[in-house]
């Protein structure tokens, strides 16, 4: 059985927030407008936590100059990220 080691939830719960918004996406507004539950928000954390990509998404996050069309291909919330984009 294999067994992976989730990373640092206060690392993650930034990795998770910066890339939204790096993308324009308001995490925080979009759980006021009931388009993202607490629970998701938690269940993106903890998907980031566990994706072992966080040196990735730090060159990602250092390299965005602009506002970011999509998330990274690699990221493990792209898909709900995308979703949220204004």
């Amino acid at each position: 059985m294999t067994r992976h080691v989730l990373g640092d939830v206060e690392t993650h719960f930034w990795l998770t927030r910066s890339v939204a918004r790096s993308m324009n996406v308001s995490l925080s507004e979009a759980m006021a407008e009931g388009r993202l539950t607490s629970e998701h928000y938690a269940e993106m954390v903890t998907r980031c936590r566990a994706s072992q990509c966080n040196d990735r998404c730090a060159i990602w996050l250092s390299q965005q100059q602009s506002e970011a069309r999509l998330a990274p291909d690699f990221c493990a919330n792209a898909q709900l990220l995308n979703g949220l984009k204004p």
